[in-house]
């Protein structure tokens, strides 16, 4: 079975954006980058929110057209276009290359879509890893700490529903103080 994987930058408070939605905070550089580059590799679709879908494709669906960008942002953008693409959204009119547009989350369509072959699923989107989390769809968390206190902005867990025990299954520490942890669902093998 596919695993539902949610992974995003986080401050050392536990925020995925400042108080403004600003990102200036983040410290990706080439390694973090390659690092990024080879999990999403290893991800068979994105299951994106509204705003992270917006965002992601406000600059990726053409970023490999620049010449100046490094090699591993153009690695990083043609992985980005060549992913399917699923948006859960209610307001979007629609959506663009190899994405396909959701209106209504359904916990039954997302276990038969991890039931299928292929490679993992990455969601994107605090609001519907959110979501996801009180259905007890995500199988895997993995944490970018940023060594920065924000203080306030959009928290990494809007309240969850319930407690979700987990296992870490690895840690690694990047040379710009970025610490990676991943953690996997206590009741899962």
């Amino acid at each position: 079975m596919r695993k539902l994987i949610y992974s995003m930058m986080v401050s050392l408070d536990g925020f995925i954006e400042g108080p403004n939605r600003e990102l200036d905070w983040h410290i990706v550089d080439e390694e973090l980058h390659t690092y990024i580059n080879g999990q999403q590799s290893a991800i068979g679709a994105y299951l994106y929110g509204r705003r992270m879908y917006e965002n992601m494709a406000d600059y990726w669906p053409t970023a490999d057209t620049d010449p100046s960008i490094p090699g591993y942002i153009l690695e990083f953008a043609r992985i980005w276009k060549k992913m399917p693409k699923i948006v859960f959204s209610k307001t979007l009119e629609g959506v663009e290359g190899n994405a396909t547009l959701v209106r209504e989350v359904s916990a039954k369509e997302v276990r038969e879509l991890k039931q299928q072959p292929g490679k993992d699923l990455a969601v994107g989107g605090a609001g519907l890893a959110t979501t996801f989390m009180r259905l007890g769809l995500i199988d895997e968390y993995g944490l970018f700490v940023h060594p920065v206190i924000l203080g306030r902005g959009t928290p990494l867990f809007p309240v969850p529903a319930n407690t979700v025990n987990l296992r870490l299954i690895e840690a690694r520490t990047f040379g710009s103080g970025v610490v990676y942890l991943r953690y996997q669902r206590a009741d899962e093998e």
